[in-house]
Formats: structure tokens, C-alpha cells, sequence
């Protein structure tokens, strides 16, 4: 199998017209049509760390979420993290493929694998796009309302993590939610429009919380906590189209905060 069938297969779920104007889905490194795949590794972010485990394991090609070349490069000089990982997938032969945007925006996407880990039914888009292929976050039904108190401690539960950035909401229960993984919080006002008992995102400006205590719980994960479960949908796209293609996911934490 050749790298291009692996990009064919990711774009085939997320096409990248999907992606949105400011983004650089797609092909970061690498020959697509003459390299065959020894090995695929899943990650969100690419560091060095993960560029020498695609090595250890083999692994000709890494598909993160989070595109390593993000603006444009005008040299390669190892000055950067971004360039010391560039000039290390060149020497070592990895090729690299990003699935951002137009994997939050597509579809089943992101925001759809949030959505299915905390249970939600009658999962659609929060914003459409206008022309129906896609759209941005998703709102959906927990099957039976909770207690705001309830649904926090269900996303720490959920996410693994020790404590939800959340405002002080004066409802009594949650049932409609409303996300968008990563940063989130411009999708803040359309959540209340549509009626949201919560708003679920990775990053939300301070001033955002303000003003919506009468109106719905906001509760914030942090950014890598939130999208955490790409790689798990990543690794269900490549496994259900090429069954036999080895695929391995990362067992680095890329995440560079840390809370104590």
C-alpha cells in the first residue's frame, strides 16, 4: 500500500475543501505515490518524541490532527521546535499527514466522536455549512437529563481529568448539549441560541463566561483533553477501509501544559 492510499482514505472522510481558510490540512511531508507504508503512527501533535517512536516502531508515516506546518516556513534552520521536526522526518524518510480542520468539520468527525463518548443522541451539526456537506460542533440529547453537578463529574469521568473549568449555571438539569472540541468558544452564542443545557469546548476566552449563568452550563476540558479521542477515530477510519494496514497510536502524551 502506498502513503497516497492512506491519504485517499483519510480524505475520503474528511475531504479538505472541508478545512477551514485559515488551516493546512492535508500533506505536511513526504511522497505520496512512490512510498509504500511500513507502518502508520496516530497522533495529535508531532514533536520529536513522536517522529523517533515512528522510527522505534517502524512507521514510515504519522497522521496527526494538529498540522506540524502551520504557517509558513522560510527557512529550516533547527531555530524552531517546527523546524527541528521538519528536518528530522526528511532525514529519517517519515512522511507526515494532517487531518485538522476538515476532520472537525466532516460528517462523523471530531465533534461526532465526542458526542458518541458521552452518549448522546440525535447527534447534528451546531452550525450547518451552507452548502450541507459538513459543519461546524454538534449539539445532541444525553438520554436522561442530569444535574449540572452530574454532567461535570461525568465529563471528568468521561475525559480523565482532574478538574472542568465550568461557570456557576442556575438551571436544575442538563439534557440538550452542545460542543466543539479544541477551541470552541465562537460557537458559544449559537449554543444558546439553539437552546443548550451546556456547552462543552477545550478552550474558552475568560470574558466568554460572563453573562450566561441564566442560560446554560459552560464547561471547558482544555485543548488536547478535548480532541484526545481523534486518534481513536483516526485509527477507526484506517482499520475499517485497509484491515491488514499496521497501525499504531502514540504512547506519548504531547500535551505541553501542565496543571498541578
Amino acid at each position: 500500500m502506498k502513503i497516497k492510499d492512506v491519504a485517499v482514505t483519510l480524505e475520503r472522510f474528511a475531504p479538505l475543501p472541508l478545512q477551514e481558510s485559515y488551516d493546512n490540512a492535508g500533506l505536511q511531508i513526504g511522497l505520496t505515490e512512490a512510498e509504500d507504508v511500513s507502518g502508520v503512527l496516530l497522533c495529535l501533535d508531532v514533536t520529536e518524541e513522536v517522529i523517533c517512536e515512528a522510527e522505534r516502531q517502524g512507521c514510515n508515516l504519522i497522521v496527526s490532527h494538529h498540522p506540524l506546518i502551520f504557517r509558513p516556513l522560510r527557512h529550516i534552520t533547527g531555530q524552531t521546535q517546527v523546524e527541528r521536526c521538519v528536518a528530522m522526518a526528511l532525514q529519517k524518510g517519515i512522511a507526515i499527514y494532517s487531518a485538522h480542520t476538515n476532520l472537525d468539520n466532516a460528517p462523523g468527525g471530531v465533534n461526532f466522536m465526542i458526542a458518541e463518548k458521552l452518549g448522546l443522541d440525535n447527534v447534528r451539526f451546531l452550525q450547518p455549512a451552507a452548502n450541507g456537506a459538513g459543519g461546524s460542533g454538534v449539539i445532541g440529547n444525553l438520554p436522561s437529563a442530569v444535574s449540572p453537578a452530574e454532567f461535570v463529574k461525568t465529563l471528568a469521568s468521561t475525559f480523565n481529568v482532574e478538574s472542568v473549568m465550568h461557570n456557576t449555571p442556575t438551571m436544575s438539569q442538563v439534557h440538550t448539549v452542545a460542543l466543539c472540541g479544541g477551541a470552541g468558544d465562537f460557537l458559544l452564542d449559537e449554543a444558546v441560541k439553539q437552546g443548550a443545557d451546556a456547552f462543552l469546548t477545550g478552550e474558552m476566552s475568560y470574558h466568554r463566561y460572563f453573562g450566561h449563568e441564566h442560560e446554560l452550563l459552560i464547561a471547558v476540558l482544555g485543548h488536547y483533553q478535548s480532541e484526545q479521542y481523534t486518534i481513536e477515530l483516526l485509527h477507526r477510519i484506517l482499520h475499517e477501509a485497509h484491515p491488514t494496514l499496521r497501525v499504531l497510536e502514540t504512547t506519548i502524551n504531547t500535551n505541553p501544559i501542565t496543571i498541578n
